[in-house]
């Protein structure tokens, strides 16, 4: 590992010169929060998520939809959005830059989680550590601290009649859309609906490359259930090791990790919920297929002030990159805020209805109005009024027991005569009842997970007495699954020969990249350092032996060489890209080809 230069500064020169990711529109001095995936980043990007997808949902039996990235400000409203989605914003009296006030406090005292301590406390802490503008060095001691709304708003249409906002989170796509995805449900929990694509908030201060930036890549899944009837499948993960970092530790001068099964975190009550326990489990293990290195990981319990508005539990996945601890996934138990806040709001219904065993014979408030007296009196609002009433007798019957009642249509209050409202309690047999599922949601950062795994695949190792980096990514992830050369490039042979290959392997479904440009060790290593799994060569010995021809396949991490039949490169490559084999498998079927192939 390099000591002139920190993990991260090492990672965006990489990214910056391998095409993996580097800040958007620089033609034009760029804007702060906003990047670009070059072609390597954005095939890594790529199969990230269709790792997530298929784990996700292809495997837990998901729905997946597509949600536009604008909605209309009711959805906001409604979700709580446009009130409790604020950070701390300081501004410098000096230079008039601006900048989040709990992150200038975590950068520079020993405190870790400003953002979960009120206003009053931060800005003591900014005044009694004497902190200072990181752009000009004035004092920001006794500046006063705001909430600043994070939300990027724009209008729908011409004008600015209907104001709408770019969506701060995609799981708003699904609540909004619930009444028609629990159709496809068949009105039955549980059941999950996914999402993946573009979330937008406006960061008072963009900061760590692309771990906090204005537009991002989230991958969610809301999963519906009936608190008091479904459990998760928990056994199929009771084994799973984790590394817990609880509230309760969190909080103590000595606390430590907890490392533990989640079946033992669920039955000890340090994860309180076992459907959060349940995809906790699912995560360990997805994101040590993906390629974090499980060393650097761990599961964080938010505590009580960072909990956001609707999350009565949520753990965080965290992965350790520059000494720094990156959220990129969370795992909330959001209860039924969500879909009732929408079915408060709106004019759906985002119930489900839950069948009884048997028929129940309940006692039901109910009220018949008068309409012979409702119509003279509210005209066209009649039925509206009476809507209203039969809605109030459900939620508060005891509302009738005053000689009038009122209710609000249209935002107008209506006044009725308890009389005309007809209201009674009466028995009727019942089969069932509307309940408002509740959501538990894994919801994961895809430009956090690409960074980490970026960060924890890079290594530094000699070959043939040369130093050389490498990303030992996962050939599940790998933005190129193989890479194909020509031992020598002006030989006509084996660059048809070369040619003729990456024909087959596109064809069989391979990322493909041909190179015939430098000597073979430079292109090995140039495949290294992007992380290219297997690199297939094209040499006379394969050509003009006696036996069937053969090419050799080397392996990035390990640079060793075995020759391999053409005939049985796409099928030996395909089982041990896909886990199915080892490359130590093929070394022991295989002749292993000689130290110092790499010159």
């Amino acid at each position: 590992m390099s000591e002139e230069r920190t993990e991260g500064e090492r990672l965006a020169e990489l990214a910056k010169r391998r095409g993996y990711f580097f800040g958007a529109s620089g033609a034009y001095g760029g804007a702060a929060g906003f990047y670009t995936f070059g072609p390597q980043g954005a095939a890594l990007k790529s199969n990230v998520e269709d790792a997530w997808r298929d784990r996700f949902t292809v495997q837990e039996g998901n729905f997946e939809i597509e949600a536009p990235t604008i909605m209309p400000e009711p959805v906001f409203e409604a979700s709580g959005h446009l009130d409790g989605f604020d950070d701390m914003l300081v501004e410098c009296p000096d230079c008039g830059e601006s900048h989040r006030a709990d992150h200038l406090v975590e950068d520079n005292t020993d405190v870790e989680d400003a953002e979960s301590l009120p206003i009053e406390e931060v800005e003591a802490l900014i005044a009694d550590n004497d902190l200072r503008c990181p752009n000009c060095g004035g004092s920001l001691a006794g500046e006063e601290i705001e909430d600043f709304n994070l939300m990027f708003e724009t209008n729908i249409g011409p004008g600015s009649s209907t104001p709408g906002y770019l969506r701060p989170e995609t799981a708003q796509g699904i609540f909004v859309e619930f009444p028609r995805i629990k159709e496809y449900a068949r009105n039955s929990l549980p059941f999950g609906a996914t999402q993946i694509g573009r979330a937008y908030r406006n960061e008072i201060s963009p900061r760590k490359s692309i771990v906090r930036t204005r537009e991002f890549t989230q991958a969610e899944l809301e999963q519906f259930v009936d608190p008091e009837r479904d459990e998760p499948d928990l056994e199929s993960v009771a084994d799973v090791e984790v590394t817990l970092y609880p509230a309760t530790e969190q909080g103590s001068e000595d606390g430590e990790y907890v490392e533990t099964t989640v079946g033992e975190a669920v039955e000890e009550g340090i994860v309180g919920d076992a459907w959060i326990g349940y995809f906790l489990g699912i995560a360990q293990e997805w994101y040590e297929r993906v390629g974090v290195d499980m060393d650097r990981f761990r599961f964080r319990q938010h505590l009580a002030g960072e909990r956001a508005h609707y999350a009565a539990d949520c753990w965080d996945a965290e992965s350790e990159v520059d000494g720094d601890w990156i959220e990129i996934a969370g795992f909330a138990y959001r209860g039924d805020y969500d879909l009732s806040k929408h079915g408060e709001h709106s004019d759906d219904d985002f119930t489900i209805f839950r069948q009884f065993d048997e028929p129940k014979t309940v006692e039901k408030a109910v009220v018949d109005p008068d309409m012979s007296v409702l119509g003279p009196e509210f005209g066209g609002a009649a039925a509206d009024v009476k809507s209203a009433l039969e809605e109030l007798a459900e939620r508060d019957p005891s509302a009738f027991d005053d000689e009038t009642v009122s209710v609000t249509v249209g935002g107008e209050a209506k006044t009725v005569d308890s009389d005309v409202a007809n209201y009674r309690v009466e028995e009727q047999t019942v089969s069932g009842e509307h309940i408002t599922p509740h959501v538990i949601e894994p919801s994961f950062g895809v430009d956090r997970t690409v960074y980490t795994l970026l960060a924890h695949a890079y290594n530094e190792d000699e070959v043939d007495g040369e130093t050389r980096s490498y990303l030992s990514l996962s050939p599940t992830v790998a933005s190129t699954d193989v890479g194909v050369f020509p031992l020598v490039s002006n030989v006509g042979e084996l660059t048809a020969r070369a040619e003729a290959l990456v024909e087959d392997l596109r064809e069989s479904g391979f990322s493909v990249v041909y190179d015939d440009s430098g000597s073979i060790g430079r292109r090995y290593r140039r495949q290294d350092e992007v992380g290219t799994p297997f690199c297939v060569t094209v040499d006379r010995d394969g050509l003009e032996g006696d036996g069937p021809d053969s090419v050799t396949i080397r392996e990035r991490d390990t640079a060793r060489q075995v020759r391999v039949p053409i005939d049985a490169l796409v099928e030996e490559l395909r089982a041990v890209a896909g886990d199915e084999t080892s490359f130590d498998d093929l070394v022991e079927e295989y002749d292993l080809v000689a130290p110092g192939a790499d010159a």
